[in-house]
C-alpha cells in the first residue's frame, strides 16, 4: 500500500500535499495538518530522579565491545515502474538523508541505495549476509519503500519482507550469531485509518559464555523489527519533512542514542508518533487519522549503543 503523506507543522507549510505507501486513491487529495503541540502537549521528559535509575546486569548486555559497530544498508525506493500503479514517494529523500546522518552518528557504517528493483534488494542483503561482520557488533537495515501487510516494495514489485530478513538468520549468516539485526521499516501495511480516541489521563542467572561449541540459540532469535505502523494500517510521511516515522526515529535516535536501550528509544518514538502527528483532509472521512509505530523484538539481551 501506498503511505500517506502528512504534516503537523504550522501553516506556512500549506502548500504540500499528503501521501502513504500504498497503492493510489486517485480520487482524494490530502492537505496537511496545520496544528502545533503547544510545549506542555509535547510531553517533555521530566528529569530522572534516582528512583529511576536503570540498573544494568552484564549478563543481559549485548556485547558491543568490537573494533566497529557495524554495517547499516538503507534501501530508499522512490520512484516505481508504471506497472506498480505505485505514486512517486516525495519525502522520502529528506527521511534517507536524515537516516544516514544519524546512524552515521551513532557509529555505523551506512550506505544508501536508492531506488532498486526486488531482486537488487535481495541481492544487495545477500551480498551483506555473506561478509564477514566478525569485527561488528551488530547489522541494521532500513527499509524506505510502499508496503502492504508483509510485503515491501521493489521498483518493480512487491516481495514477501521475509525474503530479505531470513537472510541473516542464525544458521545463514554466521558471523552475526548472538548480535542484535535491526529493522527498520518505513511503509505501509494495509489501508485501513487509525481513527484515534479521546483521552482524559495524562500524560539471575547463568553465566554464558562465547566458547562453548555446544551452546545452540534459536535461528530467529536477536532480531528486533521497527515497523512505522502496526499490521493493516497506512503510514504517513509529509513531502516536505519527511515520514512521521523517520522524524520521530531520527529525534530520539539524536537525545537518547547513545545513553537509553532501543527499546527505551523505540518506546520514545511510539509516544512522539502518537502524539505530536495527525492528519487533516478536506474530506472529513480522512481528517484527524493517527498513527502507532510497532516493534517486534526477538532480542535476547538489553542494547546500548555506546562503546566502551
Amino acid at each position: 500500500m501506498e503511505e500517506k503523506e502528512e504534516d503537523f507543522h504550522p501553516v506556512q507549510d500549506a502548500g504540500q500535499q499528503d501521501d502513504v505507501d500504498a497503492k493510489p486513491d486517485r480520487s482524494l487529495r490530502f492537505l496537511p495538518f496545520s496544528k502545533k503541540k503547544t510545549k506542555d502537549e509535547q510531553g517533555q521528559d521530566p528529569e530522572i530522579s534516582d528512583r529511576h535509575t536503570r540498573i544494568i546486569a552484564p549478563t543481559f548486555l549485548y556485547n558491543m565491545n568490537f573494533k566497529k559497530l557495524g554495517k547499516c544498508i538503507i534501501i530508499n525506493n522512490k520512484n516505481f515502474d508504471d506497472v506498480t500503479e505505485m505514486n512517486v514517494r516525495n519525502g522520502t529523500d529528506i527521511d534517507a538523508g536524515n537516516l544516514l546522518r544519524c546512524f552515521n552518528s551513532l557509529g555505523f557504517n551506512v550506505a544508501v541505495l536508492n531506488d532498486q528493483t526486488c531482486n537488487q534488494m535481495k541481492n544487495i542483503l545477500q551480498d551483506v549476509s555473506q561478509e564477514n561482520h566478525s569485527n561488528n557488533a551488530c547489522f541494521a537495515c532500513i527499509l524506505l519503500s510502499h508496503g502492504d501487510e508483509g510485503k515491501i516494495y521493489g521498483t518493480d514489485g512487491a516481495m514477501p519482507i521475509k525474503t530479505l530478513t531470513s537472510l541473516f538468520r542464525g544458521d545463514v549468516c554466521k558471523t552475526l550469531v548472538g548480535k542484535p539485526k535491526l529493522f527498520f521499516i518505513q511503509a505501509c501495511r494495509g489501508s485501513e485509518f487509525d481513527q484515534g480516541v479521546q483521552t482524559d489521563s495524562g500524560s539471575t542467572g547463568e553465566v554464558e559464555t562465547d566458547a562453548n561449541p555446544r551452546y545452540k540459540i534459536p535461528v530467529e532469535a536477536d532480531f528486533l523489527y521497527a515497523y512505522s505502523t502496526v499490521p493493516g494500517y497506512y503510514s504517513w510521511r509529509n513531502p516536505g519533512k519527511g515520514s512521521w516515522f523517520a522524524q520521530a526515529l531520527c529525534n530520539a535516535f539524536k537525545e537518547y542514542g547513545k545513553d537509553f536501550e532501543i527499546m527505551q528509544i523505540l518506546t520514545r518514538v511510539n509516544y512522539m508518533v502518537a502524539m505530536h502527528f495527525e492528519s487533516w483532509s478536506e474530506d472529513p472521512r480522512f481528517s484527524e487519522k493517527k498513527q502507532i509505530p510497532c516493534i517486534v523484538s526477538m532480542l535476547t539481551k538489553e542494547l546500548y549503543f555506546k562503546q566502551k
